[in-house]
């Protein structure tokens, strides 16, 4: 975080100081909405959840070391009273912006893969310099901030995924921190619920790319050409295009492209300053596409071609509940994907998981897909479908109606399928499935808490 008085930190947000006995104290560690990972000189916000009001937590937090809360009402300890936690959070991460003339603003989002390239980016850019990217998915109105402030005046490169819950939250988000380089990843089928149709989705992915600097300016968007809707948006920006894609008319594209026995991919990466070997150690064929994304961003960022492929090649999953996969002591291998899922990603997971899992030795637990729209129970039994297409040995699928239906359909392709309606029967029903040389996925949506479930048949043998 850029150094600041709290008597100026009062005059960004138009708040006032209570119980502060010097003005001139300065906060000089990033802003931390959770009392347990405040550091040292670092601001805490007092964040009301659903669960917990962080005013409860403030003095914990200056017990902690932080210098200041960011607060709505006194909590008697030393705080910056004003009248949204969130609005202020925000004035600041917008005055730190304006003071980081030195740093790269890179903008990333898309209905799937936004923390996938991230990391990829993140990987990269970070060997050039000084680098600061979303953490996890901390990618809304309290995600990004936090992310803003800690940045300092020697970081060249700030990444922010963007994520949107409808139209207009990206275009505040761009407000706070104006990127020179956005990329759109992709337009699927995540969040149909919200939005109501992928063209809606579209326009509101988009607004990532309505402020960009002129091309004249140096604003570059960085655009995928394998989705029409995303191809559609050029007429959204005066930035210069740079296409990244699997098709051999991009400006970034991969050649020769082929997939190990484990799935990882390796291709030839072709790029406006020449071609190089890369062999990613990421598993499934999708992330070809998120690692495109991220060379085309880190070259629209001046990164050398050598950089680009070196970093791709040693690059490891950052993110947890992202196509982690670890192998028990019994040779059962665990597939954590349980971050979040849509039809899209089941459908990868599935073709990854059939890549890596020998015949007769793929299982899955799918949880439900939230948020899809109103194709939901059709979209749910077609994944039920493609697991028996591509020859799954048996599901477990968790959740509501809609879940059930994907076991049903399933069920109906010839495969065995068994449907919970909570997680916690996982673990002692997997356990009886499972044998050595299996393969197990799990997906769902991140709701779901799927990622416990994923801990949980690690710890062999039973499970719990």
């Amino acid at each position: 975080m850029l150094p600041l008085t709290l008597a100026a930190i009062a005059d960004i947000t138009g708040g006032r100081l209570t119980d502060v006995p010097d003005p001139t104290a300065q906060a000089t560690a990033p802003l931390s909405f959770d009392s347990r990972q405040v550091q040292p000189g670092g601001l805490f916000a007092c964040l009301s959840g659903t669960r917990s009001d962080g005013h409860s937590h403030a003095p914990a937090a200056l017990a902690q070391g932080a210098v200041a809360a960011l607060a709505t009402r006194p909590v008697g300890v030393p705080a910056v009273i004003v009248g949204d936690v969130l609005t202020a959070m925000a004035d600041l991460a917008r005055h730190t912006a304006t003071q980081l003339t030195a740093t790269t603003v890179i903008a990333i989002t898309g209905s799937a893969g936004k923390t996938t390239a991230k990391d990829l980016l993140l990987q990269i850019l970070r060997r050039t310099g000084p680098t600061v990217a979303t953490e996890r998915s901390f990618n809304n109105e309290i995600g990004l901030p936090a992310t803003v402030l800690r940045a300092t005046a020697d970081t060249r490169h700030l990444i922010l995924e963007m994520g949107a819950r409808g139209k207009g939250h990206i275009a505040h988000l761009c407000a706070i921190a104006p990127p020179r380089i956005s990329t759109v990843l992709g337009i699927g089928s995540a969040h149909l619920g919200e939005f109501g149709s992928r063209q809606a989705t579209a326009d509101a992915k988009a607004e990532i790319l309505d402020n960009l600097p002129t091309a004249e300016a140096g604003g570059i968007a960085v655009l995928n050409a394998d989705d029409e809707l995303v191809r559609a948006m050029t007429t959204r920006t005066s930035a210069r295009v740079l296409w990244f894609g699997r098709h051999h008319t991009a400006d970034i594209h991969a050649q020769d492209s082929t997939l190990d026995h484990q799935g990882r991919a390796r291709f030839i990466l072709r790029t406006p300053d020449g071609t190089a070997p890369v062999r990613l150690r990421l598993h499934g064929e999708h992330n070809i596409t998120n690692a495109l994304a991220a060379a085309a961003l880190a070259h629209a960022a001046g990164t050398p071609l050598d950089s680009i492929a070196t970093a791709l090649n040693v690059a490891e999953p950052l993110s947890s509940g992202r196509m982690q996969i670890l192998t028990r002591p019994d040779g059962v291998t665990v597939i954590n994907d349980a971050y979040n899922a849509n039809p899209d990603s089941m459908t990868a997971a599935l073709n990854t998981l059939f890549a890596l899992a020998e015949p007769g030795h793929a299982v899955a637990v799918l949880g439900e897909m939230r948020e899809i729209g109103d194709e939901s129970a059709r979209d749910h039994r077609e994944v039920g479908r493609t697991a028996a297409r591509i020859g799954l040995r048996q599901i477990i699928t968790v959740g509501g109606p809609d879940a059930s239906a994907m076991a049903e359909a399933a069920q109906a392709g010839g495969i065995t399928a068994t449907h919970v309606t909570n997680k916690d029967h996982v673990p002692a029903l997997i356990s009886k499935i499972l044998a050595p040389g299996d393969h197990v996925l799990v997906k769902g949506a991140n709701a779901l808490g799927l990622e416990t479930t994923a801990q949980q048949i690690l710890r062999h043998p039973s499970g719990v």
